[in-house]
């Protein structure tokens, strides 16, 4: 790190709030040519004195998370690639689930959930009270409620309030939440809290990482295809409401700095009309396009289960997709979103506590429990 970035990133209260974390310099006031004239190493940190009079401090720990690379970045050109994840297999797995009551009354409990989450997918919270309020308390335990054109938590059956598939009892293919948004949400969650006068309605959830893996090892192309062709998106079912994200955005998304897939946004029911590609562009992602419908088709990829009143369904809408057989009969469901952010925060807090996490600010060196490579 060279001076000026060194000083930028001063660690002491007057140039890093300590109350909220932020940085209170005033980066582009600091002259380029800016150098140390000293250097004390003390028990704990490095103190710096600046040319221009500032003394800088610097937290070994800090120190230890932040040291450069000393070699040129690469340019990734094999596939790329995914972090730890585990992916369920109907004949030789059980579900990922935890209990209602734990959950809301122990933070380890609740750790244990979020690792059921983000190795899985998803996970089933069981014994949760069937009505609303205790499913708002669920999903509050996590983070605030994400509120969207929907309203905030959801309380509905399929009459068509919001101009949506998800309000029909029609048949739903495998999809995520939200390509329409800038920032999907994280999280959704489901609690069937009725079922009257009819049957079916049976949940799919596929998992959008397994699928990528197997499209990785059957044509590696189309992956890269995915991952570099960006596609429009919409919501504008209703009269008030026209959404498209701020710009659009693959199927696979690729973390830049680590090369590695850490989201999939997958909808055709929301894929507006794209215009600005040619025809071989089309031709390409068409193929790669048909290829991952196909694979998320599968037996072998499909995970089916049938919601039950007391048994809510959470899943990463990241990473997993959803949808459901056709249903007849009356259905009450409740639910609703989480951003990322919120859970990515709650959950690096609760795994690796304040101060590691803090220490680890823009850390992307890999290594076993760097809070920040937790995506």
């Amino acid at each position: 790190m060279n001076r000026y970035g060194e000083l930028e990133n001063c660690q002491c209260p007057l140039c890093l709030r300590p109350d909220t974390k932020q940085r209170s310099v005033d980066t582009f006031s600091i002259h380029p040519a800016v150098n140390a004239k000293d250097i004390i190493y003390g028990p704990n940190l490095v103190e710096v004195l600046f040319s221009d009079g500032h003394r800088g401090l610097y937290p070994y720990s800090w120190l230890n998370s932040h040291v450069n690379l000393t070699t040129e970045r690469k340019t990734f050109s094999a596939p790329f690639k995914f972090r730890e994840f585990s992916s369920y297999n109907p004949d030789q797995d059980s579900y990922p689930e935890v209990e209602y009551s734990k959950v809301m009354s122990d933070d380890a409990a609740l750790l244990r959930w979020f690792d059921e989450i983000y190795k899985w997918g998803f996970c089933f919270v069981k014994g949760v009270p069937v009505d609303p309020e205790s499913t708002k308390a669920l999903l509050e335990r996590i983070a605030f409620i994400r509120h969207t054109h929907y309203g905030g938590f959801w309380d509905f059956t399929s009459d068509l309030t919001f101009k949506d598939t998800a309000y029909t009892t029609e048949f739903l293919g495998a999809h995520t939440d939200n390509t329409y948004f800038t920032d999907p949400a994280r999280l959704q969650l489901f609690h069937l809290l009725s079922h009257t006068d009819g049957h079916g309605g049976a949940s799919l959830l596929v998992d959008g990482f397994k699928a990528a893996s197997i499209m990785r090892q059957e044509n590696p192309k189309h992956c890269g295809v995915l991952a570099a062709t960006k596609q429009p998106y919409h919501s504008s079912g209703n009269e008030d409401v026209c959404i498209q994200p701020a710009e659009q955005a693959p199927v696979f998304k690729l973390h830049p700095d680590l090369n590695r897939l850490y989201q999939v946004r997958w909808n055709n029911y929301d894929r507006a009309a794209k215009r600005n590609w040619g025809l071989k562009e089309q031709n390409r992602w068409y193929n790669a396009a048909r290829h991952f419908n196909n694979i998320i088709q599968r037996p072998n990829v499909e995970i089916w289960t049938q919601l039950q009143p007391g048994t809510a369904l959470i899943f990463d809408n990241w990473r997993m997709l959803h949808g459901r057989s056709e249903f007849t009969g009356k259905r009450r469901m409740c639910g609703g979103y989480i951003n990322n952010d919120d859970f990515i925060s709650r959950y690096r807090l609760l795994k690796y506590g304040r101060e590691k996490v803090i220490e680890n600010l823009g850390n992307l060196a890999f290594y076993k429990g760097n809070p920040t490579l937790l995506l």
